[in-house]
């Protein structure tokens, strides 16, 4: 049977996939566009189990808010180029937009919903079979505000979500930007969780023991190097990144505001990396020739 290039056009604009990809499929169903879509969409779903457990640590954060919410959503893919391609950036965007209009608890639910006729998951296992790598819709978080709620972004690798109890809009971008660059913990020494503190303070104390000084000096040092802790992973104790002779807390009560939570996503952190060593990989492939 003739595959006219109409048909081709057509089956392309439905899947995405490649021209060469289109005409096999539909030389495959004897022309039947219904059934090369489906044909299509299950060799999708194969190529994405062949990938899904190849290490994604790349992608993009993304952020949609309609003014009294927001959500922020990281999604992954294997390499920096594809976190920058159209369609994944896309699919990032589209994700975010039904995340922060319905009322999915989870990446599950979320990825039943749909967009266009099609599931989240569905797009998903399309966007695999046309970028060649893993994808993976890794965790989002809505955010609503009593008062104002900011946002920012730096680059598509970290984004921030803020709200304040007072304030405005522009003391939240502020905040977030801050937070982005700063990395705080928590907003205040009351959230530090207790392990990390103990932890701290065991690494200080076996510091200064090696000192050799008193029992009651070497308590002061430990309470002194503690309180400077506290103040570098706490928001509130950290220097303002826009001016450093003042700290966040400060700033927030020059504002009469204070920070009710924040939200700060970097892509991939926590994720283990592949590392490649490419002389090693020379050597065991000389020593096998």
């Amino acid at each position: 049977m003739q595959i006219t290039a109409a048909q081709v056009k057509e089956l392309r604009e439905r899947t995405g996939a490649g021209m060469m990809e289109c005409k096999k499929a539909l030389t495959e169903t004897g022309g039947d566009l219904e059934a090369a879509v489906e044909a299509m969409r299950k060799s999708g779903m194969a190529k994405a189990d062949k990938k899904a457990d190849r290490v994604a640590a790349e992608g993009r954060v993304e952020i949609a808010s309609d003014g009294s919410r927001a959500v922020i959503v990281e999604i992954n893919c294997e390499t920096d180029f594809v976190g920058n391609d159209d369609n994944f950036r896309a699919f990032t965007s589209a994700c975010a937009n039904v995340a922060l209009n319905t009322a999915a608890d989870s990446v599950e639910g979320l990825m039943t919903e749909t967009v266009d006729g099609q599931t989240l998951e569905e797009q998903r296992t399309q966007l695999i079979a046309k970028v060649g790598e893993n994808v993976q819709v890794r965790r989002f978080e809505r955010m609503t505000a009593e008062g104002a709620l900011g946002f920012y972004q730096h680059g598509a690798r970290i984004g921030v979500l803020v709200g304040l109890n007072g304030g405005d809009e522009q003391l939240a971008k502020d905040i977030a930007m801050h937070i982005a660059a700063s990395h705080p913990v928590c907003i205040d020494e009351s959230q530090v969780p207790t392990e990390m503190l103990d932890k701290e303070r065991a690494i200080f104390k076996a510091q200064a023991e090696e000192s050799g000084k008193p029992e009651n000096i070497i308590e002061k040092m430990i309470e002194g190097r503690i309180r400077k802790y506290l103040g570098e992973i706490t928001l509130v104790g950290q220097p303002f990144v826009k001016d450093p002779d003042q700290t966040v807390a400060q700033l927030l009560e020059s504002k009469g505001a204070s920070v009710s939570g924040f939200i700060r996503f970097e892509v991939g952190e926590g994720i283990e990396k592949k590392t490649e060593n490419f002389a090693e990989e020379v050597m065991a492939q000389a020593r096998g020739a």
